[in-house]
Parts: C-alpha cells; structure tokens; sequence
C-alpha cells in the first residue's frame, strides 16, 4: 500500500483533507446463488459515457457532477469515451482499452466460458473524485440501485476510474 510520505505535500494534504463517508450500518449481502447463475451488472465512477451522450461536467461549485449516465451492454469499446474531469489519475490506459476499467469484453467472456449466468442490459457510470457525494446517495445511486433490482441484477461489478 502506497504511504502517505511518497506524495508531494500538495497531495498529500489533498489526501489528508479530502470527505470520505463511512457507513457503520453498511449491510453485507451474502449471495443467493453460484456467480455460474447470476445476474451480473458494471457500475463504474470512471466518468464514461456513450459517445454523444451528454459529457460529465465539472460543477466545482456543487462539489461535482453526481448525475449518472446509461451505457447499453451493446455498446462497443469505440462507442464509450470519458469525459471524468479530474487530473489527478492517467486517462492514457482507459483512452487505449476501455476495458482497463470498464471491462466490458471480458465480463462476456466470462459469460461465454459459463462463469457468469448472464450480464445486465445497461451498465452505469458516475463521474468519481468528488468533493460531494450527497446527490448520489441522495438521488442518483437510489435510482439506479431501483433501476439494476427491476432488471433482476444479482451482483454489481463496481470499478473505479
């Protein structure tokens, strides 16, 4: 695990003062049945969108863009381009291979070698590095938390940017 020492003192007291919510009741869902049956879905916080989509937007103001955007399963790695605002992380892989983050081509392989039952019609990006989370857990996470349990979702692949 990277110490906080390597960073510049810029970074690191970034680091040092940057909101991180902690939730004691987080509840532990155990799984219902074997992966090989379920139902799976991708939600990243990469800032990915379809391509002309609308773009994530940097509202410094209202601690950042907390909207989320829809990305078909059926969108190709050439139909998903990231408009995440921040600058503090390389965009060089993901612009390469999408699937460095939002790994949408070996989720299906995973489902044609039979180790993943099958995969969500939609998959979901929020914009990540944000300053305030309070829309997501307010607004935008609930309403697609309601939108993968009506699709029949079993487990969600969450992955960063």
């Amino acid at each position: 695990m990277p110490k906080l020492s390597v960073l510049s003192e810029i970074q690191r007291k970034s680091m040092l003062m940057w909101p991180c919510i902690e939730h004691d009741d987080t509840p532990w869902t155990p799984m219902a049945k074997p992966l090989s049956e379920s139902k799976v879905a991708l939600v990243t916080t990469a800032g990915l969108h379809v391509r002309g989509d609308k773009p994530f937007i940097a509202e410094h103001t209202k601690g950042g863009d907390t909207s989320y955007r829809t990305i078909p399963r059926s969108a190709g790695a050439a139909d998903i381009i990231q408009s995440h605002t921040s600058l503090g992380f390389d965009h060089t892989g993901i612009y390469r291979d999408v699937n460095v983050t939002f790994p949408i081509d070996r989720l299906q392989e995973l489902v044609d070698q039979k180790m993943i039952g099958s995969l969500s019609y939609n998959y979901y990006s929020f914009m990540g590095a944000l300053r305030d989370v309070t829309g997501i857990i307010e607004e935008s996470g609930p309403e697609v938390a309601r939108r993968l349990k009506d699709e029949g979702v079993d487990v969600v692949l969450l992955t960063p940017t």
